[in-house]
């Protein structure tokens, strides 16, 4: 790093398992970074919308959270507590640790339809 900036993404060489090459992902990892086509704002196309408008982050995350609520109460299994009613397929670009608490979360939810690209 460089004034906070990410100049250069290495493979570690004392790894015994990668000897110090990166995988896809990681020689990939400046490009998320650092890329002109980054999104920084929340983007969101209504439903049968043909354009995408910004919105403010909490707007999105209580969409977000309504939506789940709303499904969850109206698909709930009392019998086996779970609803089969949201389903999640986490990124390839997450790491381990993300997987996992997102795993934890949407347990907690009931969910139990929860993949991710990086398995598949």
């Amino acid at each position: 790093m460089k004034d906070d900036e990410v100049t250069q993404i290495e493979g570690d060489p004392a790894s015994p398992i990668s000897r110090g090459r990166l995988c896809p992902k990681g020689s990939a990892t400046l490009s998320y970074v650092q890329s002109p086509l980054r999104e920084y704002k929340v983007k969101y196309r209504r439903p049968y919308g043909t354009r995408w408008e910004e919105l403010a982050l909490e707007d999105a995350m209580e969409m977000i959270a309504d939506r789940v609520i709303q499904s969850r109460d109206r698909n709930w299994d009392e019998r086996n507590h779970r609803t089969m009613a949201i389903a999640h397929l986490g990124g390839a670009t997450l790491d381990n640790e993300e997987n996992y608490l997102i795993k934890k979360l949407l347990s907690s939810l009931g969910v139990v339809q929860v993949e991710n690209q990086a398995r598949i």
